[in-house]
């Protein structure tokens, strides 16, 4: 494991027809959008990197389909990761409605893979964004932290939400999947630079609530998402799904399958609730998907 937005046109009601039996064959619920004005849609996607030798599953093949179902998503807040710059760029240019934040985990620019996130332009206001390694050293470029495997990196963004003048704190990130000690460690860096980010300008200020999406390859158990949960963050998926099942799956190697555990996660802090939560589990076509992860997505609103 490794790990803008136009709203699409109403589907034809033949194709609507085949999303719902697609979604009643993979035993995916239905897709939940916001029912308040103040309500915001999260969508966490790994997209599986274009580097990879996955034959019939290789990024050309998948990625019409990967980029049809993000604009089906239409979410307001988006974290991609494991994307290298051909595959931040698709984005981009395929979901021109959103500004794009991030760069490559190598140099900050354009090298390696990306942990991009994507904010609905008509909906927030970007106030200041960046990005940070996940080692000791958070401002050097392509530093790895502890016993990673690979530089890992985290994006970040400060925006205000046009619709009610708030302000919320967005971050998106990959832990590495080798190192249980650098994913714990990484845990508990991301969520005191967060906390504190707000009093970086001025120290009276409240830090705004936070969204932090991303793929943690870390699971329920383990002690990365202990660390998140205990700095007050909540699971969006399991405030709305507080019984933990069996078909949770998250990472499924592109074979469909949903027995096991989740490790793609969307976080939210106090000042939000999660009302909707939902593992994207739709094929793009007959026995092929999006990508080896599936999409996770969450609807929040404000309290």
């Amino acid at each position: 494991m490794r790990g803008y937005i136009l709203p699409m046109p109403r589907l034809p009601l033949m194709l609507a027809c085949l999303l719902v039996a697609a979604c009643a064959a993979t035993g995916t619920p239905p897709r939940a959008t916001p029912d308040t004005e103040d309500a915001l849609v999260a969508v966490s996607a790994n997209l599986r990197t274009s580097a990879a030798a996955d034959g019939d599953n290789a990024w050309p093949l998948r990625k019409a389909g990967a980029l049809a179902l993000l604009r089906e998503l239409s979410p307001d807040v988006l974290g991609v990761q494991e994307a290298l710059a051909d595959q931040h760029d698709a984005v981009a240019a395929a979901l021109p409605g959103y500004v794009a934040v991030g760069g490559g985990r190598d140099d900050g620019r354009r090298k390696g893979e990306f942990s991009s996130l994507f904010l609905r332009r008509a909906r927030f206001e970007l106030l200041e964004s960046g990005q940070f390694w996940l080692s000791p050293t958070p401002e050097a470029p392509g530093s790895m932290g502890w016993d990673a495997a690979y530089p890992r990196i985290c994006s970040w963004a400060r925006v205000r939400d046009r619709r009610n003048g708030r302000e919320l704190l967005v971050a998106n990130t990959h832990f590495d999947h080798l190192g249980v000690q650098a994913r714990q460690r990484s845990a508990r860096l991301i969520v005191a630079r967060l906390q504190a980010g707000a009093r970086k300008r001025d120290p009276a200020k409240v830090a705004p609530p936070i969204v932090l999406l991303g793929d943690f390859n870390s699971d329920e158990g383990s002690s990365a998402y202990r660390a998140i949960r205990a700095a007050g963050l909540a699971d969006a998926y399991r405030s709305v799904h507080p019984q933990v099942a069996d078909d949770e799956l998250t990472f499924h190697a592109f074979k469909g399958l949903t027995v096991g555990r989740r490790i793609d996660f969307i976080f939210n802090s106090p000042e939000l609730r999660a009302t909707g939560a939902t593992i994207e589990r739709t094929p793009i076509a007959p026995g092929r998907f999006p990508s080896d992860h599936y999409f996770v997505s969450a609807r929040l609103e404000w309290r």
